[in-house]
């Protein structure tokens, strides 16, 4: 009897070590499983867009430093090195960030995936900006872009494509969680279509019709999805060229001429040329948000994409003479 219950009280043992190494064994793995993945992307726009299809699944970083113009920004090498070592790197596309296609050479039979937020979205050239043929401009563009418009995010409707990227991206890497970033980013991209009927509904109320841009030529797309004019002095896309005095002329002529009493300018560039505009014909200043990126108060302030997508609706509707 004696044997049976040592055989029994062995058993008994035996057994429970073999559940506490199986749980071992599952909360290892566990706990493996449970490692965040690493998405590094290019400017705000992507990583916020990256935090709510992904919430907390993810461990997002961007690669822009706060307050740092991104026309301006190359990566460091341990930028780089950071890019090579993340599962998912998601940039705007070749025109936005020329540099990260040698990245795309590089990683080809690599496991980090790539995301181009810009596939099957159509680009705008150049050359179909209203902006030349309003003015009549023949100078030589400025084609550090490659004379493709990069600023697709500032377009809602074009952003909800991007959320689609995005989301495409997390899959290939976690397949597991298909379902989770599928119904995050539909839900992410109902609050961009509500932003969308807001800016709609918004300039079927205005009295104006343009919008006067001390900065560079950021916002054609968002320009083309509502019927509006965007003029600036700049030529082309990004800010590196100074505008000329003729075209800073015909912008000061512009608002003198059409009664409207706002110069918007850009985020994270001194805005002289706005100022200068400023003094000549008393329109105010305001801030028109790009949303490349953030300042460091900004960023550490968990501002959201929408959120400066709708500060811009409200100061558009003071530049472009809103009424009820």
């Amino acid at each position: 009897m004696r044997k049976v219950r040592n055989f029994i009280t062995g058993l008994v043992i035996s057994v429970m070590l073999i559940l506490v190494s199986g749980c071992n064994i599952i909360g290892n793995k566990k706990s493996i499983d449970n490692e965040k993945l690493k998405v590094i992307t290019t400017l705000f726009p992507q990583y916020d867009f990256v935090r709510e299809v992904a919430k907390d699944r993810v461990d997002v970083s961007l690669l822009l430093p706060p307050g740092v113009e991104s026309h301006a920004y190359e990566p460091t090498p341990q930028d780089m090195t950071n890019i090579k070592k993340a599962d998912i790197f998601v940039y705007t596309g070749q025109y936005m960030e020329p540099w990260a296609e040698k990245i795309v050479e590089i990683s080809k039979d690599g496991k980090l995936v790539i995301v181009d937020t810009s596939k099957g979205i159509e680009l705008i050239d150049e050359e179909d900006h209203d902006h030349e043929e309003e003015h009549g401009h023949e100078e030589e563009h400025d084609h550090e872009h490659g004379g493709k418009d990069p600023h697709i995010w500032l377009d809602p409707v074009c952003a909800q494509k991007m959320v689609d990227n995005i989301v495409e991206g997390l899959i290939k890497v976690d397949k597991e969680n298909e379902e989770f970033y599928k119904e995050n980013g539909e839900e992410y991209k109902k609050k961009l279509q509500q932003l969308d009927e807001k800016f709609m509904e918004t300039f079927r109320k205005t009295k104006y019709n343009k919008i006067m841009y001390g900065g560079h030529f950021a916002f054609g797309y968002f320009a083309k999805r509502y019927g509006l004019e965007h003029i600036s002095p700049y030529n082309g896309f990004t800010p590196n060229a100074e505008p000329t005095p003729k075209r800073i002329a015909e912008l000061i002529k512009n608002i003198e001429s059409s009664g409207i009493k706002v110069i918007y300018y850009e985020e994270l560039i001194n805005p002289k040329v706005a100022k200068i505009i400023s003094d000549q014909t008393g329109a105010e200043m305001l801030l028109l948000h790009g949303a490349h990126n953030l300042s460091k108060n900004e960023l550490e302030s968990g501002i959201s994409y929408i959120e400066i997508m709708e500060q811009n609706l409200e100061r558009l509707k003071q530049g472009l003479g809103y009424y009820e």
